[in-house]
């Protein structure tokens, strides 16, 4: 049996690698649900890519703090499958409470701290040709407790919470949760080399260069996500300007066609807008190669992405050949009212306003959450509209 101690400059350097990338981790993911098609595919990836990087990083910064009584060799292919293995759950993670829903965020917060513990006790096989481990019971659990609880706080903070705190605050429950486990679990864990084989050290690098570069890598890597990924914060007051100078379409790419609409691409609808009340709502929509229609009761919000749209249902994002300015011109008023030059959302969907940075956003009710962004110079009026959306929906009034 041997004790050991650990290097608190690379315990801390753990935990601050843990709480850097939960931090763009998060702040990826929390984009995933206004993104579409490969856009949305790239954030899940990136995300959990982040995540992993630096929840294993953390791991193995953990491990190399470790003042060991003999001397350890890492086996490659069980520290591999522990970062392979923390892709994947954290992954699955990170898509399901981008769906924010409540439900799902609880399965999430399991799946993550699952995923955490799971990927430690993995890692620790790396070290069976070095020392034989033995692990108490009660830490294991406690560990195990320790990760899911505070994955689902941080969680639920980032993405569900009525008041979201600073991302800061949500990524620094997330770091500690990987770093508490981790720890947590270390001083459960005992290790015995009186029956390892005699090893020489054939490493050229000292645990703690070693740990300066596995941080860095993991640094760099969040780093080239945070500026590939995130885009720039938009000018708010010229967004302002267009928006009171009647410019709403600047982003539609010309929404109106100088010869008017191409009937090929209302996929079977007439080239002009219906004028009967009923076939007027339905608007043209594409999934899995299938042209069909959709009602407007059924729309919950629109999103323009350049000459296209999609179409939100509640649960997933249908495509559609039609420019933002035609849906909402086939959408009938004042039940749909356009928050921004590039959405449209349902009024009766409607669950909250709640501020974001110099703006708002609108909080939708559906199977699958969602929040779309309201032009600052739009909030005041949204919130108008919902109260007299209300007011109809009280006295009866459609």
């Amino acid at each position: 049996m041997a004790s050991h101690h650990h290097n608190l400059y690379l315990v801390v350097l753990s935990i601050v690698v843990a709480i850097q990338a939960s931090y763009v981790g998060l702040n990826l993911a929390l984009r995933i649900s206004g993104a579409f098609a490969l856009n949305r595919r790239l954030l899940i990836a990136a995300s959990a890519i982040t995540l992993s990087v630096g929840i294993w990083s953390m791991h193995f910064i953990g491990m190399l703090s470790m003042g060991m009584a003999s001397q350890v060799d890492y086996l490659v292919l069980p520290t591999l499958l522990s970062l392979l293995l923390c892709v994947l759950v954290t992954g699955i993670a990170v898509f399901l409470a981008s769906l924010r829903s409540r439900h799902l965020l609880a399965i999430a917060a399991g799946v993550m701290g699952m995923g955490i513990t799971t990927m430690h006790y993995v890692g620790m096989i790396a070290l069976r040709s070095s020392a034989s481990l033995s692990y108490d019971p009660v830490y294991v659990v406690l560990s195990f407790v320790i990760a899911v609880t505070a994955s689902g706080l941080a969680l639920w903070l980032a993405f569900s919470a009525d008041r979201r705190p600073p991302l800061f605050l949500c990524a620094t429950f997330l770091g500690c949760a990987v770093s508490g486990m981790h720890y947590t679990a270390m001083v459960g864990t005992t290790f015995d080399f009186s029956l390892a084989a005699e090893s020489t050290s054939t490493s050229f690098i000292s645990s703690d260069t070693l740990a300066v570069i596995v941080s860095v890598v993991a640094f760099a890597i969040s780093g080239i996500f945070m500026l590939t990924l995130v885009p720039k914060r938009p000018d708010a007051g010229s967004d302002d300007a267009r928006l009171k100078a009647g410019e709403d379409n600047a982003d539609d790419f010309n929404d109106t066609e100088p010869n008017g609409t191409d009937p090929a691409r209302l996929v079977g609808a007439p080239a002009a807008a219906p004028t009967d009340g009923v076939s007027a709502t339905l608007l043209p929509i594409e999934k899995n190669g299938n042209r069909f229609h959709i009602a407007a009761s059924d729309v919950i919000s629109v999103h323009a992405n350049a000459h296209y749209t999609y179409v939100f249902n509640g649960r997933d994002d249908l495509f559609c050949t039609l420019s933002i300015s035609e849906i909402f011109e086939r959408l009938p008023k004042p039940e749909f009212y356009r928050t921004h030059r590039s959405y449209i959302v349902s009024l009766a969907h409607v669950g909250q306003v709640k501020k974001s940075g110099d703006a708002a956003v609108a909080e939708l009710v559906s199977p699958v959450r969602r929040t779309v962004p309201i032009s600052r110079a739009r909030v005041a009026e949204l919130r108008q509209e919902l109260a007299a959306h209300q007011a109809r929906q009280h006295s009866g009034i459609a």
